[in-house]
């Protein structure tokens, strides 16, 4: 072999390296590409009021969400960790374990209503919001804060700072804000159980319906 074919034979070589190359990399993108997909889940830490309490199994405004979302996203999974009673504290212990587990994109956090009920400290429920948005700040999950409120009955002062508390939090993390995720549900004869806390499932599309448009634009 002379030199001009020996050049030769080395250049188609490096050629066939390169091609080589370029398929493996597809073929790792390919390979990528459902933990992509898994990066579209949305996580719900939520309590009762997102844990089905007193409702049919498949009828609260979380698979409500599941089923909208089949339809118009159907690529977006939903995993529902609520838990009746939960509170901010317990949700924020239970919250690193969750991320790892899951990996959402999108954390929805429905909390602090039991915190108001029992009259927990408003200050350690602040902070437990928090630590839980900088946990998903951290994974690089996006945050949508469902607010919610107190009844009159604990006082003026209390039930304002408890509402402006959420909207402190969105301001200060920047996060997306439902600022009261039971609007439309005063009447609380229609559109509540016997206990006057729990909403029924005549309410679950309503409380749905205030949560969507927030949610949608997350998801673009």
């Amino acid at each position: 072999m002379n030199k001009t074919e020996g050049s030769s034979g080395h250049g188609w070589r490096e050629k066939l390296a390169s091609a080589a190359a370029i398929s493996l990399m597809l073929v790792l993108l390919l390979i990528a590409l459902p933990s992509y997909s898994a990066s579209k889940s949305v996580l719900v830490l939520g309590d009762s009021i997102s844990a089905e309490y007193g409702l049919p199994r498949g009828t609260g405004w979380v698979a409500l969400m599941q089923q909208k979302l089949n339809t118009e996203k159907p690529q977006v999974v939903v995993i529902n960790a609520s838990i009746s009673g939960e509170t901010t504290a317990g949700g924020k212990t239970r919250l690193p374990s969750l991320l790892q587990e899951h990996k959402p994109g999108l954390l929805i956090i429905e909390l602090g209503g039991n915190d108001g009920l029992r009259g927990l400290s408003l200050d350690a429920t602040q902070s437990n919001f928090q630590a839980m948005i900088a946990m998903a700040n951290k994974a690089g999950v996006r945050v949508l804060l469902l607010g919610m409120q107190m009844p009159p009955n604990y006082g003026l002062a209390y039930s304002k700072r408890f509402a402006g508390m959420y909207q402190d939090l969105s301001h200060a993390h920047g996060v997306r804000l439902v600022p009261f995720f039971l609007t439309g549900l005063e009447d609380t004869d229609h559109y509540f159980q016997a206990d006057r806390i729990h909403p029924n499932q005549l309410a679950q599309s309503k409380m749905l319906g205030n949560v969507w448009p927030a949610l949608k634009t997350l998801l673009k």
